[in-house]
């Protein structure tokens, strides 16, 4: 049987990190959406909080051009990273959905028993950034993506900052299992 994992410094430490990704990646979801494109395209936008509370409609795909390289865009990705599986039917977001929470609880339960610190810091970018996109998912049964990068007309799929922290975490997780882990 399983013992009981032990809350110890570290592991509120990596609770506390993962809230924070968590709030980071939706302020930064309602500050593209409502304080650059909804107040750039349409002259007005949502305080935070009527932002949280009542679930605005979603936007068009909207574009501000930042650099060369670089726009702001707002688009919705009702698949998973990348845009993988986007057209998956009438039930494709609630899968999407429930399989994105299951994740997620079963990280929460390795980042609680995390053996080193590179892992338990790579479990909390992923739980950080799949609380953040779950959220997304719950409330517009889609994901807001908003970072474009592009040379000339090849564009990187959009992309966000909870997207980034799981990229992150997993690579760390690779790192970690190649590099640093126990193996017998």
């Amino acid at each position: 049987m399983l013992k009981a994992p032990e809350l110890s410094r570290e592991r509120c430490i990596a609770i506390a990190g993962v809230l924070a990704i968590v709030i980071i990646d939706q302020i930064s979801k309602w500050a593209l959406t409502e304080m650059v494109l909804a107040e750039h395209f349409y002259g007005q936008s949502l305080e935070l909080v009527d932002w949280f509370l009542d679930t605005p409609n979603k936007l068009p795909f909207l574009r501000i051009e930042i650099t060369s390289f670089f726009n702001l865009v707002m688009v919705w990705n009702y698949g998973v990273s990348f845009g993988l599986f986007n057209n998956v039917g009438d039930w494709g977001p609630s899968i999407l959905t429930i399989i994105t929470a299951c994740l997620i609880a079963g990280f929460f339960i390795w980042l609680l028993y995390a053996d080193s610190k590179l892992q338990l810091l790579a479990i909390t970018f992923v739980v950080g950034g799949g609380i953040g996109n779950l959220i997304d998912r719950i409330r517009f049964d889609a994901v807001i993506d908003f970072l474009d990068f592009h040379i000339a007309s090849y564009h990187w799929p959009a992309f966000n900052i909870a997207d980034c922290t799981i990229v992150i975490g997993i690579f760390l997780l690779i790192i970690h299992s190649l590099f640093f882990e126990k193996h017998s």
